[in-house]
């Protein structure tokens, strides 16, 4: 059944979604920083967002056609954004597209479960007379399109369009081998295309390191086969209410709320320790770094792109972590609790200093199983990503990397 969300609720979807995202997803300050300014006047028309799911959008009631839209681009060149109108007006280029075909747009499907992606879907759809489905492409933030069901379901990634913040549009349209629509090889290799193109693209003074992106669009009858994971939006919006109301205060407590409400078998995949270092450089629309955490003898680094894709014990022989699985940040003591890289990494370098002297623990759990699958786009191109960062190995799931440290879930 369709719901109502106002700002509040986006405030704590932000929150969540941070949590899910693996790290990335966006930051809480853009993703948040753009929620307080949802509000009914100039900009937006209304002051709620309506949230429906997959089976109301691809069901016999459906009211029209769904398109993925995003912020793409590195975290802290968001941060300024104060309405989103970069996706706004892609989205607006796909609704006109497919007006002039006889077809109507009615669906905004978040790409993956992060802070920005999720407040970024529900504001456009409210600025344009959306709904927005609850679901998303992987169930955690992924720094490349191919990592996305949406990719490897291979829906035609025509019409697509990135606009910057400030207006200047982009149609990316890579003409098909045979056919006007290609077959399955070509949708796949094409979701790689796009994105080869789209980083020079977001990197030139024009964009200033982000922009709108709105891809694949799908048909009612599409959309169940592209959308496998569902009800993670709704998952967000719940676990940041309550880490917002300071209910959640331990590792512990996380992984037990994990378990009994997501259906999620998390670990804690280090001890607890305090943040030490931390690095990032910034450029061709990602923040890419690492952080490191020390306990005792250990020293824990995770390396990201965006989102956190390696983690290393400095006392173990291989990667305590790596993607698809996620890791999430669980950081003790008073004030914000959850965090993702950009929120804890400033655009200087340096560590956020909210976080000097608390106790920090890693939490991990197993990636969707869409995104484990041998030999499929998606885990073929994280490992890709882990190849570029120095790792040649194997996936190798959180269940076989190592037993769960004491207080952890069994």
């Amino acid at each position: 059944m369709a719901k109502q969300l106002v700002q509040r609720d986006l405030m704590s979807l932000a929150l969540g979604g941070a949590f899910f995202g693996s790290g990335g997803g966006g930051t809480i300050v853009s993703a948040q920083h753009l929620a307080t300014q949802f509000v009914r006047g100039d900009y937006y028309p209304v002051d709620t967002v309506e949230v429906v799911s997959v089976e109301e959008a691809s069901g016999p009631d459906a009211k029209g056609e769904a398109v993925m839209v995003a912020y793409l681009g590195a975290p802290e060149a968001i941060n300024s954004a104060l309405y989103p109108t970069g996706p706004e007006l892609a989205v607006r280029n796909v609704r006109d597209r497919l007006a002039s075909e006889g077809r109507k747009l009615a669906y905004i499907v978040p790409p993956e479960s992060g802070a920005l992606g999720f407040v970024v879907a529900c504001l456009v759809a409210a600025k344009l007379g959306l709904a927005v489905i609850d679901a998303d492409g992987a169930g955690r933030a992924v720094p490349s399109l191919p990592m996305l069901t949406y990719a490897a379901s291979e829906i035609d990634p025509r019409p697509a369009f990135l606009v910057s913040q400030g207006g200047l549009c982009v149609e990316l349209n890579v003409t098909p081998r045979s056919g006007n629509r290609g077959d399955a090889g070509h949708q796949q290799d094409v979701s790689v295309i796009v994105e080869q193109m789209m980083r020079p693209i977001v990197g030139d003074p024009e964009f200033g390191q982000f922009g709108g992106l709105a891809i694949w669009v799908m048909t009612p009858s599409q959309l169940g086969g592209a959308t496998p994971i569902r009800g993670t939006l709704t998952r967000a919006l719940e676990l940041g209410a309550i880490v917002a109301a300071g209910d959640i205060r331990t590792p512990a407590q996380m992984i037990d709320y994990l378990a009994a409400r997501c259906g999620l078998r998390a670990r804690a995949v280090s001890e607890a320790g305090e943040f030490s270092t931390a690095a990032v450089d910034t450029s061709g629309g990602f923040d890419v770094g690492r952080i490191c955490v020390t306990s005792g003898a250990h020293t824990y680094t995770v390396i990201y792109e965006n989102e956190s894709l390696l983690a290393w014990d400095s006392l173990a022989p291989q990667p305590i972590l790596t993607a698809p699985d996620s890791l999430a940040w669980f950081v003790e003591g008073d004030g914000q609790r959850v965090f993702t890289n950009g929120d804890l990494v400033l655009e200087d370098g340096s560590l956020n200093p909210v976080v000097k002297g608390r106790r920090v623990t890693l939490l991990g759990w197993q990636a969707e199983p869409e995104l484990r699958v041998a030999g499929g786009l998606i885990l073929d191109s994280f490992l890709d990503e882990l190849q570029k960062l120095g790792y040649l190995g194997p996936y190798v799931p959180l269940a076989m990397t190592h037993a769960p440290l004491e207080g952890g879930a069994q």
